[in-house]
């Protein structure tokens, strides 16, 4: 993050907005010409002056103590992920130079693991690209093959949309834990890349984007409406691989002895089915 930007104090302005006056026990008195809480309430229920809550918000002081900040989680009432995320913005950093994009590389062991697992995978990098995905995955969506970006599929691709039927939700987690997992790093060239294409490309990320959620990239409860085997509700998983930064091994599995199960295992045995191949230009002209 560059010295030049003031993204702790768009993130408190994002984040006051959400929070009600209701939400922290304040009357509601008047006309309120703003979402959310207004800046003297956030600074009074913080601890802190109206005038240098002021000047966080305009990015005219950078950094805040520990103490101060954590104070501000309170008010505008953050999960862990949002506070850590709050207190990375407020650590002092010096000016940085934009890098080139950090190639992600998938250890060869993890490559083997994701092919030889029985259950749809797929390693998922820091910027939500897929590095490699086994055959079951793909037959989960189309979309799970290497070189393909989630946020990319999920936000633009009508056929992966479709896999959602809640798909404002499964965006809005998708977006919460794309910021997560950047951080403050947010003058790489790759995130710089995506974010300008989908802000540009979609009003849903726009939205989502400016809300500044915060979440962490854990397992959860997934529903599809899977082309040919309906509705599919699964459990995914996300684990971290170890001395690789970023990069998470997403693993799909079913309730056993559920319908959930049974459409999985209908999958998989379609997976495995082998294709007849198409005939060769040599066999097709192969004399009588």
């Amino acid at each position: 993050m560059t010295r030049d930007t003031n993204t702790l104090g768009e993130y408190l302005r994002a984040r006051r907005e959400l929070v009600t006056p209701d939400n922290v026990g304040l009357p509601q008195l008047g006309i309120r010409r703003v979402p959310g809480l207004r800046r003297e309430e956030v600074a009074m229920l913080a601890g802190i002056s109206a005038d240098y809550y002021l000047r966080l918000e305009q990015g005219r002081d950078r950094n805040p103590s520990v103490q101060v900040l954590e104070s501000l989680a309170r008010v505008l009432q953050l999960d862990d992920a949002g506070t850590a995320y709050l207190l990375g913005l407020g650590s002092d950093r010096p000016r940085r130079t934009r890098r080139r994009p950090r190639k992600e590389t998938v250890p060869s062991g993890i490559r083997k693991l994701v092919d030889s697992l029985t259950l749809p995978a797929f390693l998922e990098g820091r910027y939500f690209d897929v590095l490699a995905a086994n055959p079951l995955a793909t037959a989960l969506s189309p979309r799970l093959v290497t070189g393909h970006n989630r946020l990319r599929d999920v936000f633009l691709d009508p056929a992966e949309r479709s896999l959602y039927p809640d798909w404002e939700e499964a965006t809005a987690d998708l977006v919460a834990g794309f910021r997560q997992s950047v951080g403050t790093d947010t003058d790489d060239p790759r995130f710089i890349e995506l974010v300008g294409e989908l802000s540009l490309a979609s009003d849903r990320f726009r939205q989502l984007w400016a809300r500044h959620d915060v979440h962490a990239r854990e397992g959860a409860s997934v529903t599809l409406d899977h082309p040919q085997a309906g509705e599919l509700t699964l459990n995914r998983e996300k684990l971290a691989v170890s001395g690789s930064a970023g990069l998470l091994l997403v693993v799909y599995h079913a309730d056993r002895n559920t319908e959930n199960d049974e459409k999985l295992t209908l999958l998989s045995s379609y997976q495995a089915v082998p294709r007849t191949p198409a005939p060769t230009d040599r066999a097709s002209a192969a004399p009588d």
